[in-house]
């Protein structure tokens, strides 16, 4: 079977390495890749948002399947386009993606439907959101509406500091039109996870949980960035809080669909804040999150192509999860100046002289090859990957491997997984 993946991670490159461990897979392309993903893939030169030429490609290489990997394809329509083309593909059409593509969409969605989240109001005009900052109890949580790489948001301890960034947003528009509406939220407190729901519109298949790291700095300081570093599973989510997510977001999120005739397919990212094992939903995403993705897939145990295979053709039902009894753990080292100015073009050394064993892995992100150099071509690089029999055998795999890299262009947090740490002890 011929399968393209659309997407340049290390999302896109944790899906390439566990579809192709398949039997079922003779050939994988992915559109456009990176140096990484090279290695066990034909990387076409297409970029994830020319719709028109991934679809020219898919008609006549005559791709048996798709999976889409990044948001912004999605939130364009390619899932409709595919389909109405008669292809294969893997992912909510554009009218679903707006629970990711809209903040305003997502938040009347889950207020229509008695699903925990935060108190919010939406603005057109920056006079009127100042207005509501100026009265509003600290702290507040402010979002552009639309896609934003994970960086359109900012929790606000002073004023000043919620209207410098409204004014990033809608009058010097960093972000783009994706700020011409802004979300403003009150402060959720507890501890942040990730829960993912496969849904092929019918049935529903859901994965272990897993915690992200927002914050570019250790001690969670720093500005927000797509993610730092993840682990899976998280001991925030166990037994009785896993049975409250199921209860209190995942059966009314999935009810909800079913009443507005919202039909649902692909992966559904719940992020969740955690409080007395209580959940409240921080923000729906329309595919896998980055870096989540990493240590999720690193622990499973059964054929990862028929996750996503089963569930574009409505069969997600015969699908058995498997899971390897680990806990894994993956570290971003992003570029010097990342996620504001990101430094790029510099070489990483030492990558060929790693030799890793079966429960570690490099997944890269921004990285290109240049004169047979691998060189830093994003924000984020790499991701180092490990699982051990326990959390802290997980890190300190992990950790090894970044002290044999030249990591004098990149940076990290020394963090990753400390919190789960202090849920074990």
């Amino acid at each position: 079977m011929k399968v393209m993946v659309i997407g340049s991670g290390g999302r896109e490159h944790a899906i390439c390495w566990g579809i192709s461990k398949s039997s079922k897979v003779d050939k994988i392309y992915c559109a456009p890749g990176n140096a990484g993903i090279s290695e066990i893939t034909e990387n076409i030169d297409i970029k994830a948002d020319d719709l028109d030429q991934l679809l020219t490609f898919a008609l006549e290489e005559k791709i048996d399947f798709t999976i889409v990997g990044p948001e912004q394809p999605l939130s364009l329509g390619i899932v409709d386009l595919f389909r109405e083309n008669n292809l294969l593909v893997f992912g909510p059409t554009q009218f679903a993606s707006q629970l990711e593509s809209s903040k305003e969409f997502s938040k009347l969605f889950m207020e229509r439907n008695s699903i925990p989240t935060a108190s919010f109001k939406s603005f057109i005009s920056y006079k009127e959101a100042e207005s509501y900052i100026k009265k509003s109890e600290l702290p507040i949580v402010i979002k552009a509406d639309g896609l934003a790489s994970g960086k359109g948001v900012r929790v606000c301890f002073e004023k000043i500091e919620a209207i410098d960034f409204l004014k990033d947003i809608m009058l010097d528009k960093v972000f783009s039109s994706s700020g011409e509406k802004v979300v403003i939220e009150s402060f959720l407190e507890g501890e942040e996870a990730s829960f993912f729901v496969f849904s092929d519109g019918e049935n529903i298949q859901m994965l272990d949980s897993s915690q992200d790291h927002k914050r570019l700095l250790d001690k969670d300081e720093g500005p927000n960035t797509g993610g730092m570093g993840a682990y899976s599973p998280a001991p925030i989510v166990d037994k009785e809080t896993r049975a409250n997510i199921i209860e209190m977001v995942v059966k009314p999120v999935f009810e909800g669909f079913k009443k507005e005739a919202l039909i649902y397919t692909g992966i559904l990212y719940i992020g969740l804040m955690i409080k007395d094992k209580k959940p409240s939903v921080v923000e729906f995403n329309c595919r896998f999150g980055d870096p989540e993705t990493q240590p999720l897939l690193f622990r499973i145990d059964s054929d990862i192509f028929d996750l996503f295979y089963l569930t574009a053709l409505g069969e997600l039902d015969k699908y058995k999860l498997k899971w390897k009894n680990k806990t894994s753990v993956s570290v971003v080292l992003a570029s010097k100046g990342y996620p504001m100015k990101p430094k790029t073009g510099m070489s990483i050394k030492n990558l060929d002289k790693i030799t890793l064993n079966d429960d570690q892995y490099i997944f890269h992100a921004g990285t290109s090859i240049k004169n047979q150099e691998i060189i830093i071509n994003g924000g984020r690089v790499l991701n180092i990957t490990a699982s051990g029999d326990n959390l802290k055998e997980a890190i300190n795999s992990a950790y090894k491997i970044i002290d044999m890299l030249d990591s004098s262009n990149l940076q990290y947090r020394k963090d990753i997984g400390a919190k789960g740490l202090l849920k074990n002890s």
